[in-house]
């Protein structure tokens, strides 16, 4: 039951995402998330996995933990505050790891400088990870495998920037944008990017 409720709110996340982004419109224009730091579909460089000072105990994280640029463009009708959400459904043997869960984020930010949420910060609001933490915690890919997909998911919602409290989860917020059997009225709009890291260091 566990693993159908997670596979829902995954699908969930991604309907929001994709399935929004089509209609999303502002005047021309389609509500579209970009980062300088890696192509949609393409492998992201290894700074952007989390580090061994962030996850002493997991070989896995060979990076730097550096959090990509971000920006958007032709924000919907409507929005109050952002959401955003890094996701990679095949963590945890398909569980899915939530490595950062962010909102409240003020419609007047287009965008995050490269590194600028791998710690917290006052321009948004710091849900709670799978790792337990309210910022970014980049990749940690074990080796041998085929890439993992890292999924972020930008919503535009009209939920006022300080509205929802911290340390929600996932999951949580997704109920808030989403709930469960409901349309997803407080959503103006999602768009979304997918980078790819493997770990080709091994251990």
């Amino acid at each position: 039951m566990l693993a159908k409720r997670q596979h829902h709110l995954f699908a969930s996340a991604l309907t929001l995402a994709f399935g929004f982004a089509s209609t999303a419109a502002h005047g021309s224009g389609i509500f579209t998330l970009k980062s300088e730091t890696f192509d949609d579909g393409k492998i992201m460089p290894k700074k952007v996995a989390n580090s061994r000072t962030n996850a002493p105990n997991n070989p896995n994280c060979v990076g730097d933990n550096v959090s990509p640029q971000f920006s958007w463009t032709n924000v919907p009708d409507g929005t109050k505050s952002f959401v955003l959400l890094m996701v990679d459904p095949e963590g945890r043997g398909g569980a899915g790891v939530f490595h950062w869960v962010a909102y409240g984020i003020p419609a007047s930010v287009t965008g995050f400088a490269e590194g600028a949420v791998s710690k917290p910060s006052d321009k948004y609001v710091g849900g709670k990870s799978t790792q337990g933490v309210q910022f970014y915690s980049g990749p940690c890919t074990p080796p041998n495998t085929t890439p993992h997909h890292y999924t972020f998911i930008l919503t535009a919602t009209d939920f006022d920037p300080k509205e929802l409290p911290p340390d929600l989860t996932h999951d949580e917020v997704i109920a808030k944008i989403a709930p469960l059997g409901q349309p997803p009225t407080h959503a103006k709009g999602s768009t979304g990017l997918v980078g790819l890291f493997v770990n080709p260091w091994g251990n």
